[in-house]
């Protein structure tokens, strides 16, 4: 995972040197973006969202406080710190109504700035490997209550959205957990189930092709014919003679 910083300030050596400082002495932000003025910072923030802004507050045409208020109302939430040379306590009081998460005086230490940023950007990664790990744990949940539906249903004639409104969700969403969990579509692992039960009843050797097909939930014996062939290298008649050839 990585960390998108943007740095707005409209002194060119605060700015400059802000950055310069964060890529010597960390990796931990991937890309950063420098606005000179608050117009400038707004457009960036809309175009890249960074996870963190610097900002400063009193900057030409939009200051700081203006910039948090558009992220706010284009539903964005980075991690903002400000940093300002006015020791006030309304703008203090204003950047932390409107979600700063600090507040620092210039002049700032370049140092004392690089840590403040890594402490947050470490909070930021830790969320979002907690979030990550959620996701990933309820994908696993809802792919195996799929999985449970095929195998007590693959005779019949299921389809994506039938499947997704069983298990409660998005037939969108269901068919982007297939690839995701289980490196392939919902279609390509439905007729794997269906072709493993089929190889069963031909290795019994009791029921005949077209009434295997049914049974597996195939409506037509030349597709199923193909299906198999495709998923076992060989015909359900050629598969049926090797097994038959191995119990001799």
């Amino acid at each position: 995972m990585s960390v998108k910083l943007l740095i707005a300030d409209d002194e060119d050596v605060i700015r400059r040197g802000v950055t310069k400082y964060i890529q010597l002495h960390t990796d931990r932000f991937d890309k950063i973006y420098e606005a000179e003025n608050g117009q400038q910072a707004i457009e960036l923030m809309l175009q890249y969202q960074p996870d963190i802004m610097l900002l400063d507050v009193q900057m030409p045409l939009k200051s700081g406080l203006d910039v948090m208020k558009e992220a706010k109302r284009a539903g964005l939430n980075p991690i903002v710190v400000i940093l300002s040379g006015y020791d006030d306590f309304k703008y203090a009081q204003q950047a932390i109504r409107y979600g700063a998460k600090e507040y620092l005086l210039k002049p700032t230490r370049g140092a004392d700035i690089l840590k403040c940023l890594n402490q947050l950007a470490d909070e930021y990664l830790e969320k979002e490997q907690k979030e990550i790990e959620v996701d990933a744990t309820q994908s696993n949940q809802l792919i195996k209550r799929a999985e449970e539906y095929i195998a007590e249903h693959y005779m019949e004639n299921i389809t994506l959205n039938g499947l997704a409104e069983a298990i409660g969700i998005s037939s969108g969403y269901l068919s982007a957990l297939f690839p995701q969990t289980l490196h392939c579509g919902f279609v390509d692992y439905l007729n794997k189930v269906r072709i493993e039960r089929a190889c069963v009843y031909l290795e019994q050797n009791y029921f005949k092709t077209y009434e295997i097909a049914y049974r597996v939930g195939f409506r037509d014996e030349k597709y199923f014919s193909k299906v198999f062939k495709k998923i076992k290298g060989v015909t359900p008649k050629e598969y049926r003679g090797m097994k038959k050839w191995e119990d001799e």
